[in-house]
């Protein structure tokens, strides 16, 4: 698909320019490329605002992931107190920008990030 003549993935917004996320870190640090030619048959295209809440969506999925680890008793990035209070924060943040958006993402909800809030609140209970 040609980004030129393509449609949003995500809000079927046509007639603007579209981006594809590819390479680039994770919310740890870590690299990934989910783009690569020989995994993705068929890339996913987005437009300004839905590429800015896949980051978010994206950051939302590997925090949940490394809490679940946590959680589990497994080896976690979360595991370190610096990175699970910066995970806190971007948790936060990622509830304000979904609310000064009016609550429209086609990708994510501010209330699956509550949820992840809430289970970070009791995991800090215990600790």
């Amino acid at each position: 698909m040609s980004p030129a003549s393509g449609s949003c993935n995500a809000c079927n917004a046509s007639g603007i320019s579209l981006m594809k996320l590819s390479l680039g870190k994770d919310f740890f640090g870590r690299s990934y490329d989910r783009l690569s030619p020989s995994s993705d048959q068929s890339p996913k295209w987005y437009c300004e605002p839905c590429s800015m809440q896949k980051n978010l969506q994206r950051d939302f999925r590997d925090i949940g992931m490394e809490h679940e680890k946590l959680a589990a008793g497994q080896q976690s990035e979360l595991s370190n107190g610096d990175a699970f209070q910066r995970a806190t924060l971007r948790l936060r943040e990622i509830v304000a920008i979904l609310g000064g958006s009016g609550g429209q993402s086609q990708l994510l909800s501010a209330a699956e990030v509550k949820q992840l809030i809430d289970r970070f609140q009791a995991t800090t209970m215990r600790a």
